[in-house]
């Protein structure tokens, strides 16, 4: 099928490994969705002023894609569904967020959206692992 790399991952992973992967996927997922896309979901006008002081193009439609991305996203990547696309969004929001907001603040500032990045790039690479929606997908092909 044209789109099973979405879907597709490493798996055959020993327990320990699927479990600490799993954990961090689903803390990290829901950590960003309810931390920081629920909130820009209910009032995206801090995201779309954003948008627009970073001067993209149609601010209002990079808003709302940057807190989808944060919220469905997020949220997705905590299910493992359709993980290594979701993970490519957050991915995405969590580099502009470092480059086009925090790129002049200290550490302390940059390093929520780094390692959001990282953990996004982590799936992104990998998938979602054996415990995850992506494997029941593909399990039953």
């Amino acid at each position: 099928m044209k789109f099973d790399f979405i879907f597709s991952g490493e798996r055959g992973l020993s327990p320990l490994a699927n479990l600490g992967t799993t954990l961090l996927r689903v803390f990290a997922g829901l950590s960003m969705m309810f931390a920081h896309g629920l909130g820009k979901i209910q009032d995206p006008s801090g995201v779309i002023g954003g948008a627009t002081k970073m001067g993209f193009p149609l601010p209002t439609v990079f808003g709302w894609a940057a807190a989808i991305s944060e919220f469905a996203g997020a949220g997705m990547l905590a299910l493992g569904l359709a993980t290594r696309l979701s993970s490519f969004f957050v991915a995405f929001t969590m580099a502009v967020a470092f480059l086009g907001v925090h790129v002049s603040d200290p550490f302390e500032k940059q390093e929520k959206a780094l390692l959001y990045l990282f953990i996004a790039l982590l799936y992104l690479f990998k998938g979602a692992g054996d415990w995850s929606v992506d494997a029941l997908i593909t399990n039953k092909k």
